[in-house]
């Protein structure tokens, strides 16, 4: 019996500031296949989803994964309303959100997402009254992926990316957007930050790493399938 494909999401972001042409944005393109990579609330057809899932193949990822690409805009009630709505819709096994720290030498997997702290101006010029994710949400909450353990993992592959581990993604739409996807999925969604392009990583560099970063999250949750349910309860 054909089994059921599983559906990941990836996200990067749009440009902000400085970043008119925005890192994360760029190595998701690289890294995964241009086919289904859209604006929220874009649709795709099925010949874009065929090709797809052929370019899946060669790139490690299967037949058994149906992925789903979104650039996100910087805009915080924008995250709030479409992050949810992404959940529902596609019901991953995996959501990982890309976005980019001009302070980062490094491809960097962070741990874990904070509700509190967001002053910073989006996009729109606007910023949380309330300064938090989720009215009365806990303070920090971490994936259930090992970080760790697919850093480690990544490095052994010799990619000419270093890879390390963040316990603070920032306190802007990053941090906000991880933690709204972590209490969304109880712990199930993943963030990497990447390093503006040419600081030092060219585009395919930082796309390689990240098609790495995906494969081996993926690997990891599918050995501890039987033990997820228990992990992570809000």
């Amino acid at each position: 019996m054909e089994q059921p494909r599983k559906a990941v999401v990836v996200t990067g972001f749009g440009p902000f500031g400085e970043h008119t042409v925005n890192a994360s944005w760029i190595a998701v393109q690289k890294g995964l296949p241009s086919p289904w990579g859209r604006k929220a609330g874009e649709g795709t057809g099925k010949f874009q989803a065929a090709r797809c899932r052929r370019e899946l193949e060669k790139l490690g990822l299967g037949d058994s994964v149906d992925l789903h690409v979104y650039e996100i805009p910087v805009e915080y009630q924008t995250v709030q309303r479409l992050i949810p709505a992404l959940w529902e819709k596609h019901s991953p096994q995996l959501v990982v959100h890309v976005g980019v720290s001009g302070m980062a030498t490094a491809v960097t997997l962070e741990k874990c997402g904070h509700n509190k702290g967001y002053k910073g101006l989006d996009n729109c010029r606007f910023c949380p009254g309330s300064h938090c994710c989720v009215e009365d949400g806990p303070e920090s909450i971490d994936s259930i992926i090992d970080m760790d353990a697919v850093c480690e993992r990544v490095t052994t592959l010799g990619l000419d990316v270093s890879v390390t581990i963040s316990q603070d993604a920032g306190r802007y739409l990053c941090d906000f957007t991880y933690y709204t996807s972590l209490y969304q999925s109880h712990g199930r969604s993943a963030f990497v930050h990447v390093p503006p392009l040419g600081k030092p990583y060219n585009a395919d560099q930082l796309g390689r790493a990240l098609r790495a970063i995906i494969e081996e999250m993926l690997d990891l949750l599918e050995q501890s399938e039987g033990k997820i349910n228990c992990c992570h309860e809000h």
